[in-house]
């Protein structure tokens, strides 16, 4: 899920018109004491962090002149919370509480539908509040067509034994919540503590919000940058390979660095997972063999050729890693030989001078293992492909093998992608995350022959060279996904006839700041 800080969520509750207190964030203890200034100086400073308790660890701080808005900035601004520091703090001007209440919604995945949570106690934990005072504890589940009704809000906070007058203000802060769920597809929203002023307002003092990170590319306003949970902030490669994501749904790409600062010769990994459980199993294989795993990565769900290769790329930029290891389900229902074209792109467009080991069970895996060991033969690192019957840690020894004969001969350190200068007799054909080149003059009767299967109803072959046969915008609309298979085909045959240029935003500037470094 993608978590929200205090701030961003209340300009959420902003555009439902719930009352919330004057202030903004603040990046400075400078700038922390200048909205202090705006908003009269009495202020609550709090820390922006995916936390609960800030009170407790001191990162809510109530102060009463500008010049302890600014301390008390510089000193949370200091402060980490569960690995990741504090960035950012919120300045608010102090209200007067008068009473307390907790306003929440989850997506039940039981029920299969929302759930709308009220408490006439605010301000704690609502699991601890439920467990000491249930009876100020009610929820009601949500009817998807009809949404959340006043009435039916009005009727939730009542059987909390509130009543009277602040009721109907009450229950619009809540069906004001619901709609931000809705809106924005929020697994999680809640005020905490959703308070009655002194002078009778209804106000939202805290609240804490998580986007489905499913629907996150439906949210750019959200300016969200990466929708993974991890237990640090998202790391520069993190964020290119999230990118690769957003931009390609056919499949799923998980990566995560777990590791850095490896020198060479260190026993270090790039693992390339293909499901959860066997990911693990081969993992423990690894680190059986004495290696350090790098990073976690997940291609499954049937990706494409162009996700699996960027994937490879990504985890090929990590500096000094002994080999590459791929090994994921055994049983995998996707057509591996889609993994298997991604994979030696990547290796071919690098020059992979590490042992690779890449197990490709499943569908397909005989054709999967022929085309990774025969497109990449001539290269300078082994690679193996193995298949289901092959265990784990049958393929870990193996691997293990592998970089100890690799370790006496010399090897790059950053895998860059070797230059590609286009054809000058070439068809240029833009797709729709990158641009496919056929050399024209490299094109002979096999490669021809195989362009012409391969990319079937998109080139046909025209008086002895590939042409394209449908319209510019249908190429570039992504229905075909077999350009990369169309280049490995012929580069199979020595004929380097086809080059899929696929772009990944950031990755390249990465790699020349980390050869720098």
């Amino acid at each position: 899920m993608a978590r929200l800080h205090e701030y961003q969520g209340k300009a959420l509750l902003r555009e439902m018109k719930v009352n919330l207190p004057e202030g903004r964030p603040a990046r400075s203890p400078a700038e922390a004491r200048a909205i202090a200034e705006e908003l009269g100086g009495a202020v609550v400073v709090k820390a922006q962090a995916w936390t609960t308790s800030r009170a407790a660890q001191g990162g809510i701080r109530l102060v009463e002149t500008p010049a302890q808005a600014e301390a008390a900035a510089r000193d949370i601004l200091g402060l980490t919370f569960k690995g990741f520091p504090v960035t950012e703090v919120l300045v608010e001007k102090k209200i007067a509480i008068g009473q307390e209440f907790y306003a929440g919604l989850i997506v039940d995945d039981a029920a299969g539908r929302p759930v709308v949570i009220f408490s006439s106690r605010g301000g704690s934990g609502i699991e601890e509040i439920a467990k000491a005072h249930p009876e100020s504890v009610a929820r009601t589940e949500i009817n998807l067509r009809t949404g959340l009704r006043a009435f039916e809000a009005r009727e939730l906070i009542r059987r909390t034994g509130v009543s009277g007058e602040p009721l109907p203000k009450l229950a619009n802060a809540v069906v004001a919540l619901w709609k931000l769920a809705r809106r924005y597809e929020a697994r999680s929203a809640e005020i905490n503590p959703l308070v009655i002023t002194a002078d009778g307002e209804v106000v939202a003092a805290d609240c804490r919000v998580t986007i489905d990170d499913y629907a996150v590319f439906r949210h750019p306003e959200l300016k969200i940058e990466i929708a993974r949970e991890m237990g640090h902030p998202p790391t520069q490669r993190e964020k290119i390979a999230y990118g690769v994501e957003m931009r390609d749904h056919r499949g799923t790409f998980y990566f995560a660095e777990l590791h850095s600062g490896f020198g060479p010769g260190e026993g270090v990994v790039g693992f390339h997972g293909a499901g959860g459980g066997g990911s693990m199993m081969s993992m423990d294989a690894l680190t059986a063999e004495g290696f350090k795993i790098a990073n976690f990565t997940d291609t499954s769900g049937n990706p494409s050729s162009n996700k699996v290769y960027r994937a490879a790329r990504i985890i090929l930029s990590i500096p000094n890693l002994d080999g590459y290891f791929g090994s994921g389900s055994g049983v995998a229902s996707q057509e591996q030989f889609h993994s298997a074209y991604g994979l030696a792109k990547a290796f071919l467009e690098v020059g992979l001078d590490i042992p690779a080991v890449i197990r490709l069970g499943g569908n397909s895996e005989d054709r999967a293992v022929k085309i990774l060991e025969t497109a990449c033969r001539d290269l300078p690192g082994r690679i193996e492909g193995y298949k289901k019957d092959d265990t784990p840690r049958q393929c870990a020894s193996r691997f293990r093998e592998l970089v100890q004969e690799a370790r006496s001969r010399p090897r790059k350190n950053i895998f860059r992608r070797q230059p590609f200068t286009p054809p000058r007799n070439g068809l240029v054909i833009p797709i729709a995350d990158g641009t496919v080149h056929i050399d024209l003059d490299q094109c002979d009767e096999a490669t021809n022959a195989v362009i012409a299967e391969v990319c079937k109803g998109v080139i046909e072959i025209r008086d002895g060279k590939p042409a394209l046969v449908v319209s510019a915008e249908e190429a570039a609309s992504g229905r075909f996904a077999g350009w990369i298979a169309c280049e490995i085909e012929c580069r199979m045959r020595a004929r380097p006839a086809v080059f899929v240029d696929l772009p990944i935003p950031g990755l390249e500037e990465l790699i020349e700041e980390t050869a720098r470094a």
